[in-house]
């Protein structure tokens, strides 16, 4: 270690966080005597502006060379404590985290021991921080066109955005028209708008502006390149190859409904009166609400979270299910007056603006409203000999403790959301990363919700987690507004962290390759051995 250095240590409490179970004090006292550090400081907030202008104010004091910070993951405040750096006159690289939150605090509750722990850590990061040379920021000219998979509500707000904005945008869908799983849909909640009329305007936009290249029938095959430099292969239906230069990427493929044939009891599949609701929404839309034999439904059942909250299918809530029962109530009703309307539910959520409105003014049309044990499905059958429905469903009713059989016509499942069969394609594709259930990865569910792992490529509605339509376009505007920050930008700035080969102890075996979460590390077949791309580089040391 070198003890020419003049290394200052700051140990953050992140309010309670850190300081219910590390003892920060004790954890500045054990390093601060230790060679090549030349100031210790605790402070309950070190991301704040004081904690910043704390290490600012050292740096210049103390003639600081390199800063030690411990407290919360890099993924979160690393870029602004770099900049507290910069603002001192040092350079940003010769700054080095220590995880004692995420890493220590938050998974430890012997506080001796943790703050053992979280003074390792602190002690390591020191070390590590001696080895550190300044390095340079690289930048790399930005192509101001952008590539929007899928041509649904998000992206088509995606383009319309840039393209308002004077910036040439190739969408691209995998379908023969534009619109996905809004344009199946009849009138939106919680206002009873025409779906149709949402579609229409922002179809038109995208047909008929220049600055937008409609490709329909068409997929992204091939990525290549890092942000603001990327090659983009799109495969047409007729099997040929289009390549066209983009500077960024929004993901907006949306989900797929789940396959109610999954769930026996409720008979889909079985019984040709039990559909699913975008099959309802058909109906709505051709103006024919029947059963399969032509006759007028007299009673209507609605069975919530079908596929969602279940630990067998999906554990999530796929959040417009609701929503879409209350919207269903109004619609039935205004179709068929007389027709009685039974809403099978597990928790009722009408949240977000004219939710509760809409369940108000829905219980006042007397729909009745029965509440099932969440994971126990209702068991659809037929009606007996005699009885004046067609089926009858049998819930056992949570709030009364008794089991009902409510008679049906017509039993309308509300399937939830679940990610597309092509998702792990597409997160292939443009290198992002997938959860558990399918889904796109932001790179932070609050401070960056568009943003992914991989600079340039963005994501935006129902690909990224079940959503409804004003959250879907939120997203679909933010993503927009980031890819014209980069644009008006001109130019992108690359990171210069990043891993290289040794070319001597290189064997070509290409594991690295593999492991690489950016797809940074390409194999050359003729020199034998692996090279790094340094813009698409992290410096995640997974290699």
């Amino acid at each position: 270690m070198n003890d020419e250095c003049r290394t200052g240590v700051y140990i953050c409490n992140c309010g309670t966080n850190i300081a219910k179970v590390v003892n920060a004090e004790a954890v500045r006292d054990r390093v601060a005597e230790l060679p090549g550090v030349a100031c210790a400081r605790t402070y309950k907030y070190m991301c704040s502006n004081p904690g910043q202008d704390m290490i600012t104010q050292d740096i210049k004091e103390h003639g600081l060379d390199r800063v030690v910070v411990a407290a919360c993951s890099p993924r979160m405040h690393e870029p602004t404590f770099m900049k507290a750096l910069e603002a001192a006159g040092l350079n940003p690289f010769m700054l080095e985290m220590a995880n004692i939150r995420e890493q220590c605090s938050w998974v430890h509750d012997d506080a001796p021991k943790a703050t053992a722990k979280a003074a390792d850590l602190t002690h390591a990061a020191i070390r590590r921080v001696a080895r550190h040379q300044p390095l340079e920021k690289q930048e790399a000219p930005y192509t101001p066109t952008t590539l929007v998979l899928g041509g649904g509500i998000a992206g088509l707000t995606v383009a319309v955005e840039l393209s308002d904005a004077g910036q040439h945008v190739h969408l691209v869908e995998r379908e023969s028209r534009l619109g996905g799983n809004v344009g199946r849909v009849d009138l939106t909640a919680p206002y009873l708008d025409s779906a149709r009329d949402l579609l229409a305007e922002k179809i038109v936009q995208a047909e008929t502006s220049p600055r937008i290249d409609v490709h329909l029938r068409s997929t992204l095959t091939d990525l290549q390149g890092f942000v603001g430099n990327f090659t983009a292969t799109v495969t047409h239906t007729d099997g040929t190859d289009q390549v066209v230069p983009v500077g960024s990427v929004v993901v907006c493929t949306g989900y797929r409904e789940f396959d109610a044939t999954r769930i026996e009891r409720l008979g889909y599949g079985k019984h040709l009166d039990v559909i699913t609701s975008f099959e309802l929404e058909e109906r709505l839309r051709t103006g024919k609400l029947e059963t399969a034999d032509g006759r007028v439904p007299q009673y209507v059942s609605i069975v919530h979270c079908v596929g969602s909250r279940h630990g067998k299918y999906h554990p999530y809530c796929s959040r417009v299910c609701c929503m879409t029962a209350l919207k269903y109530g109004h619609e039935i009703k205004s179709a068929l007056p007389e027709a009685m309307v039974t809403d099978l539910y597990v928790d009722m959520l009408s949240f977000g603006k004219g939710g509760e409105d809409l369940y108000r003014r829905t219980s006042e049309l007397k729909t009745m409203f029965l509440m099932y044990e969440k994971e126990d499905y209702p068991v659809v059958r037929a009606a007996d000999e005699g009885d004046d429905c067609g089926m009858l469903v049998q819930v056992r009713e949570r709030l009364s403790g008794e089991t009902f059989d409510v008679p049906a016509d017509m039993v309308v499942l509300l399937v939830g959301m679940q990610a597309r069969n092509d998702s792990g394609q597409v997160a292939r594709t443009v290198g992002i990363s997938q959860d558990k259930e399918g889904w796109f990865i932001e790179s932070h569910p609050k401070l960056a919700p568009v943003s992914t792992a991989t600079d340039g490529v963005f994501i935006a509605g129902g690909c990224q987690s079940p959503k409804d339509i004003p959250d879907s376009v939120a997203q679909a505007r933010a993503a927009a507004a980031m890819v014209l920050g980069y644009i008006a930008q001109g130019k992108v700035e690359v990171d210069a962290r990043y891993a290289q080969v040794d070319a001597d102890l290189c064997s070509g075996c290409r594991m690295c390759n593999e492991l690489c979460p950016y797809t940074a590390i390409t194999y050359d077949p003729e020199e034998g051995r692996s090279d790094v791309q340094s813009a698409l580089c992290k410096a995640c040391g997974t290699c």
